[in-house]
């Protein structure tokens, strides 16, 4: 039986008086793949802060079981990156710093873990490159590669494929999909291109402030809140017309 590494329950998230998420409830499990929809304004990315601690529940609970280590790729263009004229390999090693104490000093342990990931990744060759160098597709190759160098059981990721074309989008998702069959880690996307991304996730969570639907892919796909879902899927050419 897989072993439950997320709980959220009865969860409440407000700004002042505007319920952004309204008492919502799922549980997410070891090696389990999240795909989470929903309209623009319906609480997607309000709920992945909460998820990462860096908003407070204003009502209900969010409670990791075991030992959670997060990592994260959020929704932001490259321009405004403040890493933006750095070099791939140091990005990268910014994401051991949330383990470091007062003294910020890498050691030669830190940078066998950076060329480990970087080579994962297939952009070891990139390393000593200015992130400003790089395509679309390899800079976020380098941010996934800075959100994954810490070893994390669970990867959240916001609109990851934002300003990639369907190549480097499918190519991303396959990385994604790699690492969470592979090193067994939970993996939860926020993303409106569900019919891509339905070839990799094995759960849907649809939002609109409050929770639409919960469950396994292919059950959203013939359940009837699909119809509210506003970018149609031809399931007829989805697995063989499941």
């Amino acid at each position: 039986m897989k072993n439950e590494i997320l709980s959220v329950k009865n969860l409440t998230l407000k700004y002042g008086r505007h319920e952004a998420v309204k008492d919502i409830s799922f549980s997410l499990y070891k090696g389990d793949y999240l795909g989470i929809i929903g309209p623009n304004g319906s609480g997607k990315t309000t709920l992945l802060n909460a998820i990462l601690g860096l908003i407070e529940c204003t009502d209900g609970r969010i409670n990791f079981h075991g030992e959670a280590r997060l990592g994260y790729l959020p929704q932001k263009s490259i321009s405004s990156d403040k890493f933006f004229p750095a070099k791939v390999k140091e990005i990268v090693a910014t994401g051991l710093l949330s383990q470091k104490g007062i003294f910020k000093f890498y050691t030669e342990e830190d940078y066998i873990k950076v060329n480990t990931i970087l080579k994962k990744l297939d952009i070891y060759d990139l390393r000593y490159k200015k992130i400003s160098d790089l395509s679309g597709g390899q800079q976020q190759r380098v941010f996934l590669a800075r959100a994954m160098v810490s070893s994390p059981n669970i990867l959240i990721l916001d609109e990851p494929t934002n300003y990639l074309d369907t190549k480097m989008r499918d190519e991303l998702y396959r990385i994604l999909k790699e690492l969470n069959k592979e090193d067994n880690v939970t993996v939860i996307v926020v993303s409106h291109d569900l019919k891509t991304l339905g070839n990799y996730i094995n759960k849907v969570l649809y939002l609109e402030t409050e929770l639409i639907f919960y469950g396994a892919y292919k059950s959203f796909l013939h359940s009837k809140e699909i119809g509210r879902y506003s970018n149609p899927i031809n399931i007829d050419q989805i697995d063989g017309g499941i």
